[in-house]
């Protein structure tokens, strides 16, 4: 029998049905499957499995069951096996103390993913408000992170600051669902930089553990709006890994190539792919018109739309960035002792430009003077008196206004 666990590495699916569903004859071929198992071995444990699943039938005891949709689309025997469990299925569903439900699965170009199962329920504001609040939200769990990396090097803050920096570079990208979140990769440097050893203490697995510590803890409040106040912090979805240098990439799964280029995907990426706009919102009734995004992007439009024009609300510029459904931030962010410095690049570009027209200027014949020269022009061309004839038009028709300069005072 082949593996019960089908799908990639990222997304496993169990297509066996759980053992309280299973038929006798979909259970003995399931334990038929494995290796080394006897018919008496297979008899008593099919019989065992039958017999547990008389708790479904106990009265007060209620079941739920959450099936995924490749559970029903896989059969592990023969057709009438699978038609026969499908009948089980029926018969347990049924049973007023049981539940039954069913994932769909969906393919990758579906229209429906990133949508709510229920969109009058879903909550658009708080949604719109994650955006808006999620810059914050990093930079609470930054300043969490030094706190926790302090504590575990059983030092202050201000002595870490002595001792290492933190580093990061920050991408965040939006789910098809429109909620931002980030990929970060977070490095511990020296105290003079990228180029300066972290002390020894400052392990990988040491930093690790004070990004889960601190990813739990950040929280940053949001606004009372209905009563309801607001707060924000992330979720349990959080995927720590170490990265290796390039140089032992033969030895790592995971590579600083392959993070350059995991970064550089979402460099590409922009909230057009959660279905909004790519440019900013003028009119939410004009320009939604005719402009191809989703009803859901279209309803978080207007949520923003509609929560920006809360005075509470102001400094959020809720309607200027609607068409990134709130969120204010860029999508690449970095600190400065990261890497070099955008301020550097665009002063090496600027040179790059100034040395390719010297050198194009030499070659026409006509060099440049040095850049610390300073040109002295005595050459002066007469360039004529007096005004022109439109000039002269508009100081003869002007009339001074009243209390003017130049007026007589009465």
């Amino acid at each position: 029998m082949s593996s019960p666990w089908r799908g990639n590495a990222e997304r496993p699916q169990c297509v066996i049905l759980p053992a309280m569903l299973q038929s006798a004859e979909y259970a003995r071929h399931v334990f038929e499957g494995v290796p080394g198992s006897s018919p008496d071995a297979v008899g008593r444990a099919v019989a065992a499995r039958v017999d547990r699943q008389s708790v479904l039938y106990e009265p007060g005891r209620e079941s739920v069951f959450v099936l995924t949709e490749a559970v029903l689309r896989t059969w592990p025997g023969s057709p009438a096996l699978m038609l026969a469990q499908l009948d089980r299925l029926l018969a347990v569903e049924s049973l007023s103390t049981v539940r039954l439900g069913v994932v769909r699965t969906h393919p990758d170009d579906d229209p429906a993913l990133g949508t709510p199962l229920d969109p009058d329920r879903y909550d658009y504001r708080a949604a719109v408000l994650w955006n808006a609040h999620a810059g914050a939200l990093w930079a609470r769990f930054t300043t969490y992170l030094r706190q926790q990396l302090a504590s575990r090097a059983g030092i202050t803050r201000s002595a870490l600051r002595d001792c290492l920096k933190v580093s990061y570079a920050k991408v965040a990208e939006y789910q098809r669902r429109g909620a931002v979140h980030f990929h970060a990769v977070i490095r511990l440097d020296g105290p003079d930089g990228a180029e300066d050893a972290p002390p020894a203490w400052a392990t990988t697995e040491l930093l690790a553990d004070a990004i889960r510590t601190a990813a739990r803890l950040a929280e940053t409040p949001g606004p009372v709006l209905d009563g309801h106040a607001y707060a924000f912090r992330f979720g349990t979805q959080l995927d720590v890994r170490p990265i290796h240098s390039a140089d032992f990439a033969g030895t790592s799964e995971l590579s600083s190539r392959a993070v350059a280029a995991y970064i550089a995907k979402y460099a590409t990426k922009g909230a057009e792919t959660a279905g909004t706009l790519d440019r900013p919102v003028r009119n939410p009734i004009t320009d939604l018109i005719g402009s191809g995004v989703t009803d859901h992007a279209r309803r978080m439009i207007l949520t923003c739309w509609h929560l920006g024009a809360l005075p509470e609300l102001e400094d959020l510029r809720l309607r200027k960035w609607a068409h990134m459904l709130g969120f204010r931030g860029h999508f690449s962010t970095k600190s400065r002792a990261y890497s070099v410095t955008l301020g550097a690049l665009r002063q090496e570009r600027a040179d790059h430009n100034e040395a390719l027209t010297r050198e194009r200027a030499a070659e026409a014949g006509h060099p440049l003077p040095d850049p610390d020269t300073v040109l002295v022009l005595s050459h002066w061309r007469f360039a004529g008196t007096g005004l022109t004839d439109a000039e002269t038009w508009l100081a003869t028709t002007r009339e001074p206004s009243s209390g003017s300069e130049g007026d007589a005072a009465a």
